[in-house]
């Protein structure tokens, strides 16, 4: 009875390893498709994946100790405990079935046409402590206007230490507006996809201000969310 246990485990620590196995290349995309491999170059851009780094380098010891130390077909010679494999068969329902991006987006997505009132955008500000706001144009995302660009705008234009806001539009001060590079894109994407967005962005020294996700990834479709890096740093991977 404990050996029928003993192997029943084994069998299930190496189906749920060769899961990881064939997550972490579709994750990944590197012409290595060895497993340690993978495991650091994929830590190295997902944080998912740099999560349980620790624990995947060392169930691929161990997964060569029950492959390759096999005395017979459907003999293990090294079996892991059940906690180890229910701990892989975790890892592998996470990396198999990512979180669509929508699911660690804003989804209360706030935004201006270019012609609003500036006055509506800080009652924004107030209300939902938001501080970017997607602006269009002629039903078109032309980019993201931060509360940081009001401030400059009221430096440039203070007199004796007042400002008037009640006549100027979002358009006055989006001149004020350094561009924010952002992406738009589905909502059927993954946080896979995202978190790569921004890797790819890195690489080529371009800051992305953040992600707006729209039901087909259209510039003139009606917002349904919006990620920036901040909200893949609390991404909460841990399992139990």
């Amino acid at each position: 009875m404990y050996k029928k246990q003993g192997q029943l485990l084994s069998e299930r620590f190496e189906v749920a390893f060769n899961q990881v196995h064939d997550a972490l290349r579709d994750i990944v995309q590197i012409n290595d498709e060895r497993f340690v491999v993978l495991v650091k170059v994929g830590a190295k851009k997902y944080q998912i994946i740099d999560t349980f780094k620790k624990d995947l380098e060392q169930y691929a010891r161990l997964r060569n100790a029950i492959v390759h130390e096999k005395m017979e077909v459907g003999f293990y010679i090294a079996e892991p405990n059940a906690k180890v494999v229910h701990h892989i068969e975790k890892i592998a329902d996470v990396l198999n079935r990512p979180n669509y991006a929508l699911s660690i987006a804003t989804k209360k997505v706030v935004y201006f046409d270019h012609l609003d009132s500036i006055l509506h955008v800080t009652d924004a500000i107030k209300k939902y402590g938001y501080s970017k706001f997607p602006i269009y144009k002629n039903n078109n995302c032309i980019g993201l206007f931060t509360a940081g660009t009001i401030m400059k705008w009221m430096v440039e234009n203070m007199e004796n230490g007042m400002v008037n806001l009640s006549n100027i539009l979002v358009a006055d001060i989006m001149e004020f507006e350094k561009e924010h590079s952002l992406e738009i894109v589905a909502k059927d994407l993954n946080i896979f996809e995202i978190e790569n967005i921004f890797e790819e962005a890195h690489k080529k020294k371009r800051k992305i201000e953040g992600v707006i996700i729209t039901e087909n990834g259209k510039m003139d479709e009606v917002p349904l969310g919006i990620i920036t890096a901040w909200d893949l740093i609390q991404i909460d991977y841990t399992i139990d």
